[in-house]
C-alpha cells in the first residue's frame, strides 16, 4: 500500500474543505482552489481529516493513491501558507524592473521581455537582479518560474542567464586556443 497515500490530512481550523462527487473545494485565508479527483479513489472527510483510499492493488490505483493524496494537501498547504519560488539573474547587463503588475527583463536581447502575471499569481522585485514568484496553485507557481527561467536558461560557459536560487550549474571549459598548429 503507498505509503503517501494512507496518510490522512488533518485540516487546519481557518480552512474549509468540501467533498462532493470526488470534486475536492478547499477555502481558505489565502484563497479557494478545487480540484476533480479521479472517479476510481474515494475521498471522504470525517471529523477534519481527510482520507483517499484505492479500491484494488493495480498499477492505476496505486499510481493514483499517492497523487491524489498529495495535490489535496498542496491544496490545504497553498490555501493557508501560499507557494513561491525565488529566482535571480547572473549577467552584466542582465535585469529586471517591475511595472505595474508586469516584469520587463532586460537579457541582452534588442528589446525588452515584459511577462504579465496570470491569474492568482504575484511577482515580487526586491532588486534588478532577484524575483520572486508566489501563488497558492503550487503547479501554476512553478509553471511561471519555470517559463521566466526559460527566457534566458543559464548557459554552461559563463554561468549567464536566470535560474532558481541555489541552483548549481555545471560549467564547462571554453575553447582551448589554437597554439601550435600549422
Amino acid at each position: 500500500m503507498s505509503r503517501i497515500g494512507k496518510a490522512p490530512i488533518t485540516v487546519p481550523d481557518k480552512v474549509t474543505v468540501t467533498v462532493e462527487d470526488n470534486l475536492v473545494s478547499v477555502k481558505g485565508p489565502k484563497g479557494e482552489l478545487s480540484r476533480q479527483i479521479s472517479k476510481e479513489l474515494t475521498v471522504a472527510l470525517n471529523d477534519g481529516v481527510i482520507t483517499v483510499t484505492r479500491p484494488s492493488d493495480d498499477k492505476v490505483h496505486r499510481s493514483l493513491h499517492g497523487l491524489s493524496r498529495t495535490l489535496i494537501n498542496n491544496m490545504i498547504i497553498g490555501v493557508t501558507e501560499g507557494y513561491s519560488k525565488h529566482l535571480e539573474i547572473q549577467g552584466v547587463g542582465y535585469r529586471v524592473a517591475k511595472k505595474g503588475k508586469a516584469l520587463s527583463f532586460t537579457l541582452g536581447f534588442s528589446h525588452p521581455c515584459v511577462m504579465d502575471p496570470p491569474e492568482g499569481i504575484s511577482f515580487d522585485c526586491p532588486n534588478s537582479t532577484e524575483i520572486i514568484v508566489s501563488g497558492i496553485d503550487k503547479e501554476k507557481v512553478g509553471a511561471v518560474a519555470a517559463e521566466i527561467r526559460s527566457l534566458r536558461a543559464p548557459e554552461p560557459y559563463k554561468g549567464k542567464g536566470i535560474r532558481y536560487v541555489g541552483e548549481h550549474i555545471i560549467r564547462k571549459v571554453g575553447k582551448a586556443g589554437a597554439k601550435g598548429k600549422k
